[in-house]
């Protein structure tokens, strides 16, 4: 006689053609394929990756199109992964992360939905100093050092704020996403490869920073999901209206990742220019103006230098008591499937 795994019977995976959704997806399937799975994203690829999951194209931000499809779903939870990548504007995080997430939980209000897991970033409680071993008692800066995570911050807590009896919600604070389908991260850092930069270093590269494999957070969203369902009013509580940092528990130097990814691809650096924090924060500030002047979006931040410079990372000490969560996948282990990845990547381009 089987047991059922998890607490609910179907999902509504918002965002679920993205990197973190996707593989949600496809952790729901090898876990238990007799849930109900539906995907809902701003478009649709011509041949869906899975023959087996719903797929809805709609925008989260259009209350019709959030109820057309919840009422077609039925589903017992939304797992809410939908944002919009690194390096957008303001306007658009707001529109998005805040609006967007407003409408789904009014919409998931309104059409009976049980519960939401809603994808926030650790990076929400990042104010441009370390972040040494901090959890989830860390407040949100009053000013965010960006607009993406100020916008992160503000619909994590317009979520949470929405939990009731009647529709729980939680959030899963991811840090440092990476693996196989990432389109930000290893793909930032293929970038500075390809543009010769890798011999610059800002900072001393003795901060500690957190990068969790993507199967792992997937992995926590899947366990959030099934605890927030729980038909045990004890376990309920310590999950509703509650964040929860993610990491592989790893932390290791931030540029010791992206020189293990260049020498997998045959570069090593035989220099390093090491820029101070101090100095590189200046010269940043004085980037930031001239792509202003010059009306341009600035490659070079102070918030991608204090990024790079700072140390962050978290104690997942509730997640591990309230939700169970461990790592499935080791750091080292899902680097090297990322690695391998790369090379699938760059065999399918013909490099």
């Amino acid at each position: 006689m089987s047991t059922k795994k998890y607490n609910f019977n179907s999902a509504l995976v918002i965002g679920g053609c993205g990197f973190l959704g996707g593989h949600i997806v496809s952790h729901i399937l090898d876990s238990d394929p007799s849930i109900s799975i539906s995907v809902m994203d701003l478009r649709i690829p011509n041949t869906p990756p899975h023959p087996s999951v719903a797929y809805h194209a709609g925008d989260i931000t259009s209350l019709d199109d959030m109820t057309r499809i919840i009422q077609s779903t039925r589903p017992d939870v939304i797992i809410h992964t939908a944002s919009p990548v690194h390096g957008m504007g303001r306007d658009i995080y707001f529109k998005v992360n805040v609006e967007g997430t407003r409408t789904i939980c009014r919409a998931a209000k309104a059409e009976g939905v049980k519960a939401m897991v809603f994808t926030s970033s650790a990076g929400v409680v990042f104010d441009g100093d370390d972040l040494i071993n901090v959890d989830e008692s860390a407040p949100i800066p009053v000013v965010a050092m960006d607009a993406y995570n100020d916008s992160k911050a503000e619909a994590e807590k317009l979520a949470l704020g929405a939990n009731c009896d009647e529709f729980r919600v939680c959030a899963i604070r991811p840090a440092g996403l990476f693996g196989e389908g990432d389109r930000q991260l290893i793909p930032g850092m293929l970038s500075v490869l390809a543009n010769g930069q890798t011999h610059f270093q800002l900072g001393d590269n003795l901060n500690l920073f957190d990068f969790t494999y993507i199967l792992n957070a997937a992995h926590a969203h899947l366990l959030a999901a099934n605890q927030i369902l729980s038909p045990d009013p004890s376990i309920v509580s310590t999950v509703a209206g509650e964040a929860f940092f993610i990491t592989n528990a790893s932390p290791i130097y931030f540029w010791d990742f992206p020189r293990t990814l260049w020498s997998h691809l045959s570069h090593v650096s035989s220099r390093h220019l090491i820029l101070p924090r101090s100095l590189a924060v200046v010269l940043a500030g004085a980037a930031e103006c001239w792509s202003w002047i010059v009306g341009k979006e600035p490659g070079f931040t102070r918030f991608r230098v204090k990024f790079s410079c700072a140390n962050r990372y978290y104690n997942i000490g509730k997640a591990r008591r309230v939700l169970g969560y461990e790592p499935i996948v080791g750091l080292e282990e899902g680097i090297r499937r990322s690695l391998a990845w790369v090379d699938e990547e760059k065999a399918k381009e013909g490099k």
